[in-house]
């Protein structure tokens, strides 16, 4: 990912102050970015993962969530989170009151109803739910 799509995917998550990122792989930029700017910062993977100082780490399968995980966060995201994955991360992020925003990986489209935002190098979508202050 670009440094500029990182930036600017970590100043729109800026605006939580308490984000999961689910599913975290190898791309840390992002919860390090938020991290280094001061939002606490839990990251979810079925596997092991390093992670940046500052950053959490949790194993969790967002398929059959642990949901104290989550229960906190102001804001779930997923980045290159796949079609199968949308549904169960909007499920969770509405019980436990939280938004959910996601990038695709480039032709995926996304399953649930979201508005778009358009940032450097990605789109951004927000999912549509009761949930409106900060999405």
């Amino acid at each position: 990912m670009r440094d500029a799509t990182v930036d600017a995917i970590g100043s729109r998550l800026a605006d939580f102050d308490t984000v999961v990122e689910v599913g975290v792989g190898h791309r840390t930029a992002v919860a390090g970015a938020l991290a280094d700017a001061g939002v606490a910062v839990t990251v979810t993977d079925i596997s092991e993962r390093s992670v940046p100082d500052g950053v959490t780490f949790v194993r969790d399968d967002v398929t059959d969530p642990d949901r104290s995980v989550y229960a906190d966060a102001d804001a779930v995201y997923a980045l290159n989170c796949p079609p199968d994955l949308q549904r169960p991360i909007a499920d969770l992020a509405r019980a436990v009151d939280a938004a959910f925003l996601f990038t695709t990986l480039g032709a995926d489209p996304p399953t649930i109803p979201v508005r778009r935002e358009t940032l450097p190098g990605e789109t951004l979508f927000v999912f549509q739910s009761r949930r409106t202050e900060t999405s």
